[in-house]
């Protein structure tokens, strides 16, 4: 109770932090179905706050998508979780780009836009997204 009264877990990390403190197997999994069963933990609920604190921090539906696999979120949630934000994707890169860039900067050869593509590349945008980003940044 004391893990997930500070963040949402998903069942995986759940189970990885009780086993590291020694606890049972059989323990393990019964307590962590109750929760489930009960509402108190869920992968959704876990997948849905994930992304949006990723959101505010400027990360990209591949990045994303990537540290939710690692935390052990069933890709049906995760592809359900990011659809849902779907339709900010392409803002959110231009807002990363004008936060990194400003508004008016404009790349002055292709080396420099080169590396402001791989800048969003490396937050988890898809090209099409990056493209976006670059045609709309002075907006």
């Amino acid at each position: 109770m004391g893990l997930l009264a500070r963040r949402e877990h998903t069942k995986r990390e759940l189970i990885l932090k009780l086993r590291a403190r020694s606890c049972p197997d059989e323990i393990i999994y019964k307590v962590v179905d109750a929760l489930a069963e009960e509402g108190m933990q869920s992968d959704a609920r876990f997948a849905e706050t994930f992304v949006r604190n990723r959101i505010d921090r400027g990360a990209g539906p591949l990045r994303i998508r990537a540290e939710m696999m690692a935390r052990g979120c069933d890709d049906e949630i995760i592809e359900d979780t990011l659809k849902h934000f779907s339709e900010w994707w392409k803002d959110l890169a231009v807002e990363v780009y004008q936060k990194r860039y400003g508004k008016e900067s404009e790349p002055e050869d292709f080396q420099e836009k080169s590396k402001r593509m791989h800048f969003l590349q490396s937050r988890g945008f898809t090209s099409e997204q990056i493209q976006y980003a670059l045609d709309n940044s002075s907006e």
